[in-house]
């Protein structure tokens, strides 16, 4: 794999796939949204300071919001990391060693997002809507930096699987270069391909969730359905992963990662919402809260 693409010249420096798989999704997930909110309204400058500050509001609670979820996981399983975060408290700030959730960083950018949309009086659950469309296309480009600095990674499969071919299965190189994630214990193993799993997740919810757009009858159906969607894959997904430091639960009858319990609640919750919200509907100045049409996500 490839966690550092190369170096700058003269200085050293050396960028990382992670960080520019991740960059590259964030631009993707904010043109679009940005496309796609101006062509639902008949001002499309209407609110161009809002639309400007919302990528910046989103990424710090992506940030944050993965960070801090990430921490408490630790702290109450009272790992070795949570331990070296009680003796050291300001390593809590240490992001760049590593550490974040996926889910923490999803609710972190719902929040921050809420609180921009409303100090820029924008319609929140019409943008929801078009920001995780948008979001999952953007995830998907930075899953791919996960294969390509061996994050996220799967389990160890079956010898009997062992000379299926990718995206299916992973074979680890022998050789692994500097800042690789994957492991000593890894080097030479064939493992689940869970990282371009998520890729194809995230890319199919993206092309969903622009179907869905067009059929949609209220602001919030879409981010619901998405997220339902979400929930499934994701914990199915889960079951094949082989990094402990998404933070493993033992229920006694089972055990269960930090992700497929949030995955049980997030699906229980949306598919509430969406059985009590079966009969409702709302015209196309109701959903996007603007007196015009769907935008076009073509």
């Amino acid at each position: 794999m490839y966690p550092i693409l190369f170096e700058i010249p003269g200085l050293g420096w050396p960028i990382r796939s992670f960080g520019v798989m991740v960059v590259l999704g964030f631009l993707l997930g904010t043109h679009l949204l940005t496309r796609w909110y101006q062509n639902s309204t008949e001002d499309p400058e209407r609110h161009s300071d809002g639309l400007a500050a919302l990528p910046v509001w989103v990424m710090i609670g992506v940030i944050f919001g993965a960070r801090f979820a990430y921490v408490i996981v630790e702290l109450v399983g009272n790992t070795p990391t949570g331990q070296a975060y009680k003796a050291d408290p300001l390593s809590v700030l240490f992001i760049w060693q590593g550490g974040l959730v996926m889910y923490g960083g999803c609710f972190g950018s719902i929040l921050m997002g809420w609180l921009c949309l409303k100090k820029h009086k924008m319609p929140f659950q019409h943008t929801l809507d078009l920001a995780l469309v948008a979001g999952f296309f953007g995830l998907a480009i930075g899953r791919i930096g996960c294969l390509l600095v061996g994050d996220d990674f799967g389990s160890i499969v079956d010898p009997k699987y062992a000379d299926w071919s990718f995206p299916l299965v992973l074979h680890v190189p022998e050789t692994l270069r500097d800042g690789s994630l994957f492991g000593e214990a890894n080097r030479g193993q064939v493992l689940w391909a869970t990282q371009p799993w998520m890729t194809a997740n995230a890319a199919m919810l993206g092309f969903l969730g622009m179907r869905f757009l067009k059929t949609r009858k209220y602001a919030g159906q879409v981010a619901l359905k998405l997220l339902l969607i979400y929930s499934v894959g994701r914990y199915v997904i889960e079951m094949f992963r082989g990094d402990s430091i998404r933070g493993l639960w033992d229920l006694g009858f089972t055990t269960q990662s930090t992700s497929q319990l949030v995955s049980m609640g997030l699906f229980v919750t949306c598919a509430f919402l969406l059985w009590r919200n079966r009969s409702k509907r709302e015209d196309g100045a109701a959903i996007t809260g603007h007196a015009n049409t769907e935008p076009d996500a073509a």
